[in-house]
């Protein structure tokens, strides 16, 4: 199944060359979670601050539990500081 996989600022570099801007479709099987998507692109985890499962913020307990379908969109920020 596809999904969108969003990686904003300097997460940026760890989607597929095939990505578009800030964004790439990818192909995840139905065990796949949220975490193990990032894993599999080596995203750093300590560097995945927020994390929206179609909008909707996703626990640090849910990283590895929540259920993708086909269509979904993950979008992922780093820890950001502002003043």
């Amino acid at each position: 199944m596809k999904i969108k996989l969003k990686l904003f600022v300097s997460l940026k570099p760890y989607l597929p060359s095939s990505a578009k801007g800030n964004e790439a479709d990818i192909e995840v099987m139905e065990s796949d979670t949220p975490q193990g998507v990032l894993e599999r692109y080596n995203v750093p985890l300590e560097m995945a601050h927020l994390w929206m499962l179609n909008g909707v913020y996703l626990n640090p307990d849910e990283r590895t539990q929540a259920v993708m379908k086909d269509g979904d969109t993950l979008a992922i920020w780093p820890p950001v500081a502002g003043g």
